[in-house]
């Protein structure tokens, strides 16, 4: 199941039976069938209602997750789970399933957890609560939530936070490898090598010796060839720039490892980072919001790529917007047209993630990050919502009508609370429910004139649009 789209329900899963490198048999059944013999084997028929749906939606959302993030086909196995139970769940071949639990999992077996903003199942960890204590859902202890009225959604809040959501009639469907069925190398073009590109771009934070892949635009040049060798000779990989299978699972193993996906604690794979969302067609004469987000990735870009034009961020679409749009159009082998139309958009935006993929974002004061290109809004976490809240409470102290907030790196009320109170003092536009690149070049501004010290006076306005200049 590639990772450029939302999960699906798989028709069928295989299951090895035994530890992974056991030479046990593996056997491929349908997804529900599996859930029912999961479920029946692990939990009791005769708990309450609730407490059963809350057990079955993490059994579904924790082999979704191993099935979504290829844990065993990314380290060479031929099989999407065991059922080994120091690793997996419970699964006993060929058991009797209780009825009750059999039309249970009918009901929702095409339902599962997910961290509110991001896209991957939710590994949700669980264990039966008395014998073995874990961080996730404790199988006994949901029994007294569920006597005590508590839903099923509410037991899950209860062990997983409650920035969790529940994904319902998700769409079913066969599910194949997601390696290219040829081999990426230099000229390879597709979003398959855009896919490639962000994931080495995410991986050389943690391994600062491959080298950041400045244009993550699909085009597999240079850039990403040397970025490759680099990975293959990090991992002991035959050092020759091309991406077969083996270096397409080396390369998502480690990502996933990384971003923690297939961990409790993950990191996030969000809606930015599987694909390009076109906001829709913008050429001169238009403004707004989706004017400045165009403008605001040009003007960074441009500080890279000297054969793209830099224009004022101000949401105001003119001649020098064109020019701009056109500078970068004919540098990326685009129709220059100047109108930003959904190939334009989609690859603006992944040359600009390519470049603010591995920044540091750790908060040091007066130093200004760019927007980090994913949308911040309620349940989002990170580093970069810790920036976001850090620059935040540094202009609170200026401006006391923007309330200041704990440095969380996690996006709740109190955060939409103070982007609200922002935008308001200064009179901008914007959602305060989705910080997006143009309240995050406001934000930004502000800060930086703080901490420079160009603003005189406590209150005082600064004299420009806030939404202007250039990163």
């Amino acid at each position: 199941m590639p990772q450029t789209t939302t999960p699906v329900i798989p028709e069928t899963i295989t299951v090895h039976l035994g530890a992974p490198d056991s030479d046990a048999q593996n056997i491929t059944i349908p997804f529900a069938d599996y859930i029912k013999n999961v479920a029946s084997s692990e939990i009791y028929p005769t708990w309450p209602e609730a407490a059963i749906r809350a057990n079955i939606y993490a059994q579904i959302s924790f082999a979704l997750n191993r099935i979504y993030t290829e844990y065993y086909r990314s380290r060479g196995y031929p099989f999407d789970i065991t059922n080994d139970i120091s690793r997996d769940q419970s699964f006993v071949y060929g058991r009797d399933i209780f009825e009750n639990i059999s039309e249970i999992v009918d009901d929702i077996f095409n339902s599962y957890i997910r961290r509110t903003g991001s896209v991957e199942p939710l590994f949700a960890a669980y264990c039966d609560g008395e014998e073995v204590q874990c961080e996730g859902l404790s199988q006994w202890g949901s029994v007294p939530l569920a006597e005590q009225g508590y839903t099923s959604l509410e037991i899950l809040k209860n062990f997983y936070g409650d920035n969790i959501e529940l994904v319902q009639n998700a769409p079913v469907a066969g599910v194949t490898e997601s390696a290219p069925v040829v081999p990426l190398r230099r000229g390879s073009a597709g979003p398959l090598v855009v896919l490639l590109q962000r994931r080495l771009n995410r991986i050389s934070t943690n391994y600062p010796a491959i080298p950041k892949i400045a244009s993550a635009n699909g085009s597999f040049g240079a850039d990403t060839e040397e970025a490759v060798k680099a990975f293959q000779q990090t991992f002991n990989l035959t050092p020759d720039g091309i991406v077969g299978n083996g270096t397409w699972y080396s390369i998502l193993r480690i990502y996933n490892s990384v971003k923690k996906l297939s961990e409790l604690n993950s990191e996030g794979l969000t809606y930015s980072e599987i694909s390009q969302k076109y906001p829709s067609r913008l050429e001169e004469g238009d403004r707004g919001i989706g004017v400045q987000v165009v403008q605001y990735m040009l003007s960074y870009v441009a500080n890279f790529i000297g054969t793209v034009e830099s224009v004022s961020v101000d949401g105001d679409f003119g001649p020098s917007t064109t020019a701009a749009i056109r500078s970068f159009q004919t540098t990326y082998g685009l129709p220059a047209t100047g109108v930003v139309d959904e190939i334009t958009y989609n690859t603006l935006y992944n040359v600009y993630r390519g470049l603010v993929e591995s920044l540091d974002l750790t908060y040091r004061e007066g130093a200004v990050v760019p927007f980090p290109g994913t949308l911040l809004q309620q349940g989002s976490e990170g580093e970069d919502v810790a920036l976001l809240q850090n620059y935040l409470n540094y202009i609170a102290r200026t401006y006391p009508a923007i309330p200041t907030l704990p440095v969380t790196g996690f996006f709740g009320p109190q955060t939409e609370e103070a982007v609200r109170a922002f935008l308001n003092y200064f009179g901008l536009p914007g959602n305060p429910e989705v910080v997006n690149a143009a309240i995050w070049n406001s934000i930004t501004n502000i800060y930086s004139d703080l901490y420079e010290g160009n603003i005189a006076s406590a209150g005082q306005y600064p004299g420009y649009a806030v939404g202007g200049g250039t990163q």
